[in-house]
């Protein structure tokens, strides 16, 4: 965290608190609320929500209330949840090496890959290049049953208890391969609130914590941290603070415009915090532009 100079240029409210209270949490708090807030002017239609790693408490957000209703495709975020469970119990080779050309078709849905193109990905690589193709193959290993297992010990699929009003995220339960395959690459058969999301990836970054020294730690931890240095994921890293996080694009499961998501935590390798953004209209690089800009403003020490 950086000293009082450093958030004194986040909020008036910061430097008040510094000196009626002398809390560093209620410092932490307002720098963290003037950061979301700075940065939502522009990106009014945002849902985002910054809570504490340890407590699990929300330090910032804005549109709460829509954060805790929305619900929507998760998209790609889903990918570093389900590698880093089955890798935690030894059902996936994190070496193994899966091509990709870019294109796939699943169920008749076209969800062609948008990286650089490459000869083949291993998990990391994988991660940090959100493959599709990739993460079909993982899918294809499942029994349609164990996605859920893989999904509920994160929170994903309940209420957070963070606020009042919540909704309840939406999971059809996969029948064949095929909407296994869509479930775990988030565009059909599940839809989570932006708090759900967010707290699961808590839950990663505890997971991180506790197993610091575990193959699937250093696999999806290393993964996320270069989508969000120079992977999909970018847009994030050019705040200057080192972030771990993903980014997911989907439609409605009826179809229709796009909508974009970025969650992660910061910063990299000894998180604080985890973050979340939700833009109704757009892409995941775009809710990752706005969370490079949050972190920017950010009461975390930049690289």
């Amino acid at each position: 965290m950086g000293d009082i100079r450093s958030v004194r240029r986040f909020s008036w409210q910061a430097a008040v608190l510094v000196l009626l209270t002398g809390n560093p949490l209620c410092v932490a708090q307002a720098a963290w609320q003037a950061a979301v807030t700075g940065t939502a002017k522009s990106a009014p239609d945002a849902e985002i929500v910054v809570i504490d790693l340890p407590s699990g408490h929300v330090m910032a957000s804005f549109a709460l209330p829509k954060a805790a209703q929305t619900l929507a495709a998760p998209g790609s975020t889903l990918k570093p949840i389900v590698l880093f469970g089955l890798l935690e119990r030894g059902r996936w080779n994190a070496e193994r090496q899966i091509a990709c050309s870019r294109h796939l078709h699943v169920a008749g849905r076209e969800l062609n890959c948008s990286h650089p193109k490459m000869p083949a990905f291993d998990a990391r690589e994988a991660l940090t290049w959100s493959c599709n193709t990739y993460f079909a193959a993982v899918a294809g290993s499942l029994d349609p049953r164990e996605l859920r297992g893989l999904l509920e010990p994160t929170g994903l699929l309940g209420t957070t208890g963070l606020t009042e009003g919540e909704t309840v995220a939406r999971f059809r339960e996969p029948r064949t391969a095929d909407e296994t395959k869509l479930a775990l690459l988030g565009v059909d058969g599940i839809e989570v609130t932006p708090l759900e999301l967010v707290r699961a990836y808590r839950w990663l970054g505890l997971e991180f914590a506790g197993h610091a020294e575990t193959h699937a730690t250093e696999v999806v931890s290393e993964g996320i941290r270069d989508s969000a240095s120079f992977g999909m994921a970018g847009a994030a890293g050019l705040g200057g603070v080192a972030v771990e996080g993903k980014t997911g694009t989907a439609s409605s499961m009826a179809g229709g415009r796009t909508h974009g998501w970025f969650v992660g935590l910061a910063p990299a390798q000894n998180p604080k915090v985890a973050l979340v953004v939700y833009l109704p209209t757009g892409h995941g690089s775009d809710a990752a532009a706005v969370a490079g800009e949050i972190l920017q403003r950010s009461p975390l020490e930049k690289q």
